[in-house]
């Protein structure tokens, strides 16, 4: 009986995939003609999500009642009661039997959460993709102002460094000069300027302690602007990164949009091969060109568009349809 059930539940596993991937392929986002305005293409993706979301329910409610089947098993087996070899096996076995449809409804869950998700994206693209042109945009204006405060900030601390540099080299050449022009006059015996000069001697030495305190000062300020320019390239590169993820995010979107576009003109094109393979076979011509025809489908469904497609429209056709060109 256990046996039955297993093979029964991993049959309608196989079954339940199938139709998840069936209905995809049957119910195309994009099916609507070029001519569907966007409003009905938006109502007919709601549409599908509310279905959609119903058969997710659906699944994960029954996921949650197998597992409520599967709890007590789990229980024992992970716990600490010491059973037999064949007690053992067949709550295993039992557990296992549950857990495979268990698995799968999940895993369709998962598969139609995803499809959801898509669509709802499909469904607001336009306010997506504004709100995302809208923070790349804001996130771009603020690097440019933090690229502006940063080469505020270097040409400030470019100043201050050459100002200190300069004050520094003034005060030390003051002090040497004073010393030189002491010394000329010891050594010319200038009794007057020997007076001078230690006159000059000690000022400069006074501008140069003053000078050193104000160097000193100077290179706490160099520091403090050196730290802001560190936190402003933080906050440079932040808006970079904010900037490329969202931008990234809108590259996605794009691409799901395209995806949709691209297969709502396959099938255009498919229409018109079929009406055009319609018209070979009514003259009894063979359709070499087309028999190549190979057309990806882009989006959820890996699946190739080919001749055998062709064909098959070919036969909605009548001659009347084909001479109305």
């Amino acid at each position: 009986m256990n046996e039955f059930q297993a093979s029964t539940d991993q049959r309608e596993l196989l079954a339940n995939e199938l139709e998840s991937k069936a209905t995809v392929f049957e119910q195309p986002i994009s099916g609507a003609s070029e001519a569907t305005g966007y409003g009905e293409k938006k109502q007919l993706l709601l549409d599908e999500i509310e279905k959609l979301k119903v058969r997710r329910d659906k699944l994960l409610s029954e996921a949650e009642r197998l597992y409520t089947e599967m709890a007590p098993l789990e229980a024992l087996l992970e716990g600490d009661e010491v059973m037999d070899a064949d007690r053992a096996y067949e709550i295993r076995k039992q557990y296992n039997e549950l857990k495979i449809p268990y698995d799968s409804r999940k895993h369709q869950a998962s598969i139609v959460s995803n499809q959801i998700a898509r669509r709802e994206k499909l469904a607001n693209q336009d306010t997506l993709m504004a709100s995302y042109t809208e923070s790349m945009a804001n996130w771009k204006a603020d690097e440019q102002e933090l690229n502006e405060k940063r080469d505020s900030l270097s040409t400030r601390l470019e100043q201050i460094q050459q100002q200190a540099t300069e004050d520094m080299a003034k005060a030390r050449q003051a002090e040497t000069d004073a010393a030189t022009a002491y010394a000329q006059a010891v050594a010319w015996g200038d009794t007057e300027g020997e007076k001078n000069a230690n006159t000059d001697a000690q000022k400069a030495a006074k501008n140069l302690a003053t000078a050193t305190e104000h160097n000193r000062r100077q290179h706490l300020i160099m520091n403090a602007l050196e730290q802001e320019l560190v936190t402003v390239d933080q906050h440079i590169a932040e808006a970079q990164r904010e900037y490329i993820a969202i931008e990234r995010t809108a590259l996605l979107l794009a691409q799901m949009v395209l995806e949709e576009q691209w297969n709502e003109q396959a099938r255009a094109l498919l229409d018109m091969g079929g009406k055009l393979w319609a018209a070979y076979r009514l003259i009894d011509r063979d359709q070499i060109g087309l028999s190549k025809l190979t057309l990806p489908e882009q989006g959820e469904n890996f699946h190739n568009w080919t001749s055998s497609d062709l064909s098959e429209r070919s036969y909605k056709y009548t001659v009347r349809e084909i001479l109305s060109l």
